[in-house]
């Protein structure tokens, strides 16, 4: 069974707190079992935990707070970035050297997901692909909050015009999720 890390869930929780404040979460924890609700007000960071609680949040938090609107993941994943990349995960970041960054796509991957790889693939000086394989378990919004964490860590390492495009995605009946990650160029 696909697990991800407490983390993951709790920079979620964290965004919904801060775009509808502790009302909306309140509102949206209690459509959640009382097990789950337990579970989602008492994370670990460290702790992994089923990916069925996280396709449930996500679930939670674009029908009950984000009225349908898939977009807001993206925003979810940036604000993940931004969180974990100035803390505990800041040495992932080579400022000035996006292709650094992605290239410990297969690191980055293993502290949030159990299962499954990520692999890296520079495709030009301003340009390359993340694929991700065999992981047990999928969603469309976990892969649009993938294209927001990764275009803000890009960002963060100084990357401008930062565009990713999932070309293939598991959910949408693809072999593999793969996204073809372009930059224009970088912060002077």
């Amino acid at each position: 069974m696909q697990q991800i890390k407490g983390a993951v869930l709790r920079s979620r929780l964290s965004f919904a707190e801060e775009t509808w404040g502790k009302e909306g979460v309140k509102q949206m924890l209690a459509t959640f079992s009382e097990e789950d609700r337990r579970t989602l007000q008492s994370l670990l960071s460290s702790k992994w935990y089923p990916f069925e609680l996280g396709k449930k949040l996500d679930a939670a938090v674009v029908d009950v707070l984000g009225k349908g609107d898939m977009e807001l993941f993206k925003r979810m994943g940036a604000a993940s970035a931004q969180m974990n990349l100035t803390t505990v995960h800041k040495s992932f970041l080579t400022l000035g050297k996006p292709h650094a960054l992605l290239a410990k796509a297969p690191q980055i991957y293993g502290f949030y997901y159990e299962t499954g790889r990520r692999t890296y693939e520079q495709t030009g000086e301003r340009s390359g692909v993340l694929t991700t394989s065999d992981a047990e378990t999928y969603s469309t919004p976990d892969c649009l909050s993938v294209i927001g964490w990764y275009m803000r860590a890009l960002e963060m390492c100084g990357a401008t015009g930062v565009v990713i495009v999932e070309e293939e995605c598991r959910a949408k009946g693809g072999a593999v999720c793969r996204y073809r990650v372009t930059w224009e160029g970088m912060k002077a």
